[in-house]
């Protein structure tokens, strides 16, 4: 079984890819990339994730967005739940400019054959896809009391929490269930934070993937015993992996 994230840009930026594999029961990291234009995104997933090789693929964006204004169910959820956290999410409707991208992406994605999985047995091959959400995911799988700052505000205090970012999964999602192999043993994850703006962005981007892929393998591995979802398959949905135990290290 093979886990996809994808931290899509909403407009026309590039996507973080992700790519993780369930093998020897631990999840090896297979590849982390980014890429800008849609058609290379898909000729990227279509390599890792041949025709009928069993995969969920976590969007960070809205794929369903059945209200022409105002706000989805899903989104405002975010705000209730998780605004104590300063993770609420950006509203979506299908006024708004990127709303016709983001829709279009998971059409594609059913056209491959992933369809969406607000429900789901768990450990049980498919494929499927979900709409996912870094923000509340990171602060319930590091048992945080706020989000991690890294997307605005100076350099160096975006790059102090990404750092954080950085460590939390180094060191915290190889001691959960399903467990990730430590990335160390693996060439392809960045070794250190840059210190430039264009590439502490393009990190940022491949973290935030790197997140989607794990809250896949999560949400496959335990189902509704350890993740909420906010809506449902007609108002839009977001899976969030529930709050775990605290950690030190």
């Amino acid at each position: 079984m093979k886990f996809i994230g994808i931290d899509f840009g909403w407009r026309s930026q590039p996507s973080g890819l992700c790519c993780l594999e369930w093998q020897d029961n631990e999840l090896q990291l297979v590849d982390l990339d980014r890429k800008e234009a849609i058609a290379d995104i898909f000729t990227w997933i279509d390599t890792k994730v041949e025709l009928n090789v069993p995969a969920i693929v976590a969007v960070d964006a809205p794929t369903l967005i059945p209200n022409i204004t105002g706000t989805r169910l899903p989104d405002k959820l975010t705000h209730k739940y998780f605004g104590k956290y300063h993770a609420g999410c950006y509203p979506a409707n299908q006024s708004l400019a990127f709303a016709q991208r983001t829709i279009n992406f998971g059409l594609e994605l059913e056209a491959r054959g992933f369809t969406h999985a607000p429900q789901i047995k768990p450990k049980i091959l498919g494929r499927y896809q979900i709409e996912v959400f870094p923000h509340p995911a990171i602060v319930h799988l590091f048992d945080l009391n706020r989000i991690l700052k890294y997307k605005k505000g100076r350099l160096s205090d975006r790059r102090v929490e990404l750092a954080k970012l950085f460590n939390y999964i180094h060191h915290i999602l190889p001691t959960l269930q399903p467990s990730l192999r430590p990335l160390h043993q693996c060439g392809s994850f960045p070794q250190e934070i840059p210190n430039t703006g264009t590439a502490l962005k393009a990190l940022e981007d491949k973290l935030d993937s790197l997140i989607c892929a794990y809250v896949a393998a999560y949400w496959w591995y335990w189902g509704t015993e350890r993740n909420i979802v906010l809506g449902d398959r007609t108002t839009g949905y977001i899976v969030v992996p529930q709050k775990l135990r605290s950690f030190e290290f």
